[in-house]
């Protein structure tokens, strides 16, 4: 997982620099962008825009609804004992009251619980830390050996063994952080910014911060927690991160319940803005609120589902998105490259202004020329 984070922060420059570089103006002055812009505008690939759209939403339902809604059900019903059916009523009622805000109300409600949830987290865990600090260093060489050294499970199972760690890291580090499934760039051409490079920069930040700091430190948590308590080792998922958070005294479970609430509220609400967006490249605003219904729908499904089947789909539908997003990062890569010579090497690059985005009414106008030739 923090490998796929490193190699993630440059595929996660590449995604946010074309989004820019490729997005849209619509008639009311908002930003439209994504890989699938990208593939449109900068390769003539409408087909596979359209197939990246679909995957896309698709995987809103997996990834960025489902899996949520079913970590915040088990944990209510092992802690509290709150049935499943209830956190999906609720979980779906908030979902459908924020969405029904549009996306202003989707970025106002993101934007206070992100550092509301991140702060109670890290404090959290930099306590459990402090409690098991005589396990530290156990915890950091078993991560590493059982990353890098799967031997243990007998020589004949080893390649197997290698190629299930690798991609099992590799399917984490994208639900972590996203790079290069193309969800993060189809926000990032919303920002406003002076060029594609400055933008890129932020985006890459973020996988850093998410995925090789969080991520370390919660898997740090969790190891140190099995040495110290070895008991917790025959517990699996979210409830193996509430026995450790067990451990801080009164409020430990409260913190990780109000966290990992808040953190599943807001990624749902994120994945709501990536899927309407691909929706409505898809079949224009129309399709908006029967995609909107039957999200909500989803948050309620997904907490009574098992474990099992919602990782399994979301795994599906994160690799599909992949494709047709990693296609648009080989095949543009001399944008890129141009792009950042122009921007990041140069002096004062990252000051100059840079005007990219096309009217959509030329967009449309472009794609009527276009297939006026092709009947011709």
């Amino acid at each position: 997982c923090w490998i796929t984070g490193v190699l993630g922060m440059a595929t996660k420059y590449g995604e946010g620099l074309l989004a820019v570089r490729f997005r849209v103006k619509t008639s009311n002055g908002e930003m439209l962008g994504g890989p699938m812009y990208a593939l449109e505008r900068g390769l003539g690939l409408k087909w596979m825009a359209v197939l990246f759209c679909i995957f896309t939403v698709l995987a809103s339902f997996g990834i960025g609804n489902m899996v949520q809604a079913n970590s915040v059900s088990n944990l209510l019903e092992a802690d509290l004992g709150v049935s499943t059916t209830y956190t999906g009523i609720v979980l779906a009622l908030l979902v459908g009251l924020v969405m029904l805000g549009g996306v202003k109300s989707i970025s106002k409600v993101c934007g206070l619980l992100v550092p509301f949830m991140a702060s109670f987290y890290i404090l959290g865990c930099f306590y459990i830390l402090c409690c098991n600090y005589e396990y530290l260093g156990t915890a950091i060489s078993t991560i590493v050996r059982s990353a890098f050294n799967p031997q243990s499970a007998g020589a004949g199972f080893v390649g197997g063994m290698l190629i299930n760690t690798i991609r099992y890291g590799i399917a984490r580090g994208l639900f972590s952080n996203e790079s290069g499934m193309g969800s993060a760039p189809i926000v990032a051409a919303a920002a406003k910014t002076k060029n594609p490079v400055r933008q890129a920069l932020v985006s890459m930040t973020g996988t850093f911060w998410d995925t090789v700091v969080i991520c370390a430190m919660t898997g740090i948590v969790l190891v140190s927690s099995i040495a110290a308590h070895p008991e917790m080792d025959c517990k699996e998922g979210v409830g193996m991160m509430y026995a450790a958070f067990g451990t801080i005294p009164v409020v430990g479970p409260t913190v990780l319940v109000v966290g990992l609430f808040t953190f599943a509220l807001s990624t749902i609400l994120g994945w709501s803005y990536y899927g309407e967006k691909s929706i409505e490249y898809l079949g224009g605003k129309r399709v908006i609120l029967a995609y909107r219904l039957l999200f909500v729908v989803g948050a309620f499904v997904g907490s009574i589902l098992t474990l099992n089947i919602v990782w399994d789909f979301a795994d599906i539908m994160n690799g599909l998105m992949t494709i047709p997003n990693l296609i648009s990062l080989i095949l543009l890569s001399g944008i890129l490259v141009k792009e950042t010579r122009k921007h990041l090497w140069s002096p004062n690059g990252l000051e100059r202004s840079h005007k990219s985005e096309l009217d959509i009414a030329l967009l449309h106008r472009e794609k009527a020329l276009r297939k006026k030739r092709t009947l011709r």
